[in-house]
Parts: structure tokens; sequence; C-alpha cells
């Protein structure tokens, strides 16, 4: 684990901010990307949820959380018994996909909504009719999902018309944060190109889907990579903070980015696989133009750099509503259970959208099905069947990624799901047919954040030059491989059946 004593934190130092969708961070790192230990600070959140899918959250609340973690790491920096460097800057990463309006003043007209805010799914179904969804994809990386902008602001036009209206400039929670901080803002690439309206290979924002949208390039945010940095807090905060009010603030980047960035996976051999309630596979690369194959979608880390991949709805929810429902035993009990099974030999087939489909499918209405049950159905079988119905689904975007850009050589997991699960750490393994190694990094997102900042500042030469901390190795093997490619195919066969062919219908 890159984390050191308080005598060894070296300069740059660099504080990193990691805005989630449940708590707010602020973090120390030194000037070769290593978390200072005991300088950090959370603040826990929950957003608001309404019975028509909705996930939300007043911009202003989150702003002051955001502040308060800064708040309480200054003071335990100011408390700290060995003398540091000065801060040399900030950076900071936020949720993708979120968006939030503001009025003339610049200040919030509507809360921020959540990626997982499904209230526009509908929209998006509408989009299909006016606008080519494939030339859409092939441009922007994104289809068109609740997920993305494009659906979100046609069901804003739609359904709350006089608070569109009301709006004079749409952005990230990031870029509104520096903007009630400096009375000015900028939209970093990272954070742009997972919006659905940003063209990946133009790498600015694209004309056409605007258009479409009945939105003007003037209602947006001025783009920027890390060479766009802010300064000079206002008055307000330069007294509140005085170590960070001359100091450059580097825009907001996405969080899934800068996971790849944090657990060394920026080369198109290394693959970041990240698994918590929900799951994402992703690989960073360098180059100046790229081909987005159907079923991934494709982001940016920043103006030189791609990140291409997948995202799961369904990862550690299923394993905990499986464990809730069936009544299993506590999971250190499990995993000596779940490691005595042999791959498969429960014969069901499961599909694991209890949260609906995002990659590869993006079907938002799908849900879960079990087939293959009997009388001889065990709990724990049932629990080792869901989690390698994951592990396929995590396989499907190994597949359409080697196929676009090569075949990576290591996985590097990180999240709660995976590294507290040896036994499905080694059940994707054999899925996938490639070796995972876990990541130690304790900090994946904000250090990713800090070493985008180190880079900018020169305080290291790249990011894909910076050791990375490892965990336990795991590798395929080829019998339970070749077993797993039969069970991929139930599968894949279940899910035409009943989520490609319903959908149709």
């Amino acid at each position: 684990m890159s984390v050191i004593s308080l005598p060894e934190a070296g300069p740059p130092l660099i504080v990193a901010l990691d805005l989630g969708t449940s708590s707010a961070r602020a973090l120390l790192f030194d000037g070769r990307g290593r978390n200072v230990p005991g300088l950090e600070a959370q603040v826990p959140y929950r957003m608001t949820t309404t019975p028509d899918g909705g996930v939300e959250i007043d911009a202003d609340r989150l702003v002051g959380i955001v502040a308060q973690t800064i708040d309480e790491l200054l003071t335990l920096v100011g408390a700290a018994r060995n003398p540091l460097h000065p801060i040399a800057a900030v950076a900071a990463c936020t949720f993708w996909h979120n968006l939030m309006g503001v009025d003339r003043d610049g200040r919030a007209v509507t809360p921020v909504y959540s990626w997982n805010d499904t209230r526009s799914a509908a929209a998006a179904g509408g989009l299909r009719n006016t606008i080519d969804e494939g030339e859409l994809h092939a441009r922007t990386g994104c289809v068109l999902h609740a997920s993305y902008w494009p659906a979100k602001l046609t069901w804003l036009r739609g359904s709350r018309p006089e608070l569109f209206k009301d709006v004079h400039r749409w952005m990230s929670i990031g870029e509104y944060f520096y903007l009630r901080l400096f009375g000015r803002t900028v939209c970093s690439i990272s954070m742009a190109s997972a919006t659905g309206i940003f063209n990946q290979n133009e790498c600015d924002w694209d004309r056409e889907v605007l258009s479409l949208l009945g939105i003007g390039p003037d209602q947006l945010s001025s783009l920027a990579d890390m060479e766009g940095a802010v300064s000079g807090l206002a008055s307000e905060y330069a007294g509140r903070w005085p170590a960070l009010a001359g100091i450059p603030w580097f825009p907001a980047l996405g969080d899934g980015a800068c996971g790849n960035v944090g657990s060394g996976c920026v080369t198109p051999d290394r693959a970041a696989l990240n698994l918590g309630t929900s799951g994402a596979l992703r690989v960073a690369w360098t180059a100046s133009e790229v081909k987005i194959p159907r079923g991934l979608w494709c982001y940016r880390v920043d103006r030189r750099r791609f990140v291409m991949g997948g995202a799961l709805s369904n990862g550690g929810n299923l394993f905990a509503w499986l464990q809730e429902t069936l009544r299993l035993v506590q999971p250190d009990e499990l995993e000596a259970e779940l490691e005595r099974l042999r791959p498969d030999e429960h014969g069901l087939t499961v599909l694991p959208f209890l949260s609906g489909e995002r990659s590869t499918g993006w079907h938002s209405e799908a849900r879960g099905a079990i087939i293959g049950l009997s009388l001889d159905t065990t709990p724990i079988e049932l629990l080792r069947a869901g989690l390698e119905s994951v592990a396929y689904r995590f396989a499907a975007i190994y597949d359409l990624i080697a196929r676009e850009i090569g075949r990576p050589s290591r996985v590097i997991a990180s999240g709660a799901a995976v590294l507290r699960s040896p036994a499905w750490a080694q059940i994707i393994s054999d899925v996938i047919g490639a070796g995972i190694s876990t990541s130690a990094e304790a900090e994946i997102s904000s250090r990713g954040a800090a070493l985008m900042g180190l880079e900018a500042l020169d305080g290291i030469s790249r990011i894909d030059n910076v050791e990375i901390a490892l965990g336990r190795n795991y590798s395929p093997d080829s019998e339970r491989h070749r077993r797993y490619l039969e069970a991929r195919e139930r599968q894949a066969n279940l899910y035409e059946a009943i989520i490609v062919k319903g959908a149709k219908q």
C-alpha cells in the first residue's frame, strides 16, 4: 500500500477531493502519490430517492459537505506534530454523469441528478425515434440511456419546463463547487466525455447532438484539461483556507478514469476491475483517436488518453441480496462453502439483473431470472451461481475490449466485494481466462486524481511510471475456464430469449 509516515512525505504535497455517491473525502498525498496516514477526512451523506426512480441531492448541501471535509483535513494538517511541506495544489474527482443547472447568477436551480436516476428512461426511449443511436454511440461513446445527459435534459424539458427555462448553464457538481469557490469554472475533458454530448475523437462538445437537444455550447462550461487549473479563492474561502488560497485547483475528473490511474491501469495490457455494490471493467491508453465498438462505452481520462469499458449495475448488491434472502451464514463461513463447489456443477443459469442492465446491452428494464432449479438445489449453490453470473457479464465486457484494443494480460481488481471474497476473485479469473491481482492501494480514485495533479505539476514524469502496490494474485485454470465457456453460452441464450426478445415485443 502506498502509505507513508509523516516525516517521509516529500514535496509537492497535494490535496485530493473525492466526491462519491455516498460520501465526500479529502486526503493528502505526497509527491510520489503516497497517502499520508491520518491526514484524511470523510463525511457520509445520502441522496434523496423518490418512488418514480429519482436519485438527487441539493447542490448547495453537497458543496457544504465537500467544504466540511476540507475544513477537517486542514485542521488535521495544522495539528500534525511533524512539520509538513506547503500544500502545492488541489486535485479532485467526482462521480461521472451527474447533471445540474444554474441560473444567470450562478446559483443552483436544480438538484444534482445522479447517474442512477432513472426518471429519464422513457425519454431515452423516445430519443431513439429522432436520433440514430448507432451513430451517436460511435461519436460520443454513449448510448441513449437514463445515465446520460441527452435523456435527462429531454426529460427535464418535457416534465419540468419552467425549471428547464430557469437554467442558464448546465454543469456537473464539480464545476458548481468551483463556481462557488472562485466565481468561475471549467469542465474537464474527463467529465465532459461521460455526458453523452461530447465527441470523443474531436475532443469537443458534439454540435450535432446539442442541436437536436436544443442546447447551445454557451449553455455549457468551457472545456479544459489539467492545464485549466483555477486559483484565487473568493474572499470567504480564502480566509477560511489560507493554505489553499493561491495554489492551483485542477478541474474535477471522472471517478472511473481516476480509478484506472490510481490502480496503475493506464496501458492496454492492464484492465481495472472494480467490484463493489455495482461493477466496472475498464482499460485506459494513450491514442490520438478511437473506434468505439458496440456494447462498450468510451470516455476520456484527459486530452491524450481514452478509457473504454463497461459497467454493471449488479455486483455486491446481488451478493448481499442472495445472502439476506437465503439467510446464509456470515461471509467468512461462506467462503469455504463456495470454494468446495466445482464450477457450474449446480446446473443453474442466472440473469443477475436485479437493478436492470447497463453493459453490454443497456436494457434498463431488464430483470433477474434463475433457470434450472430442482428439489436438490441448495442455498449455497444459488449463491455460487449468482456470483458466476456476474463474472459472465464481466467476461462479455472483457471479450469486447480484447477484440478492439487487444487482450489485457493482467486485471487489477479493487472494491470491497471482490477484496472480501477470494472465491469470487478466483471465479472471475477462471471465467475471463486472465490473471487477477488485487490492488493494495486503499484509495484508488483519490490517488488517481492526485497522480494526475502531480503529473500536471511535473512532480512525476508520467502516471504510467508510478509504482503501484498489489495484493493477492489469482491465476485461471484451463479446465475451469472451459466449463465456464459452456455456462456462458447458456446464459447468452437465456439473455437472448428473455431480455433481447422481450425488449422487442
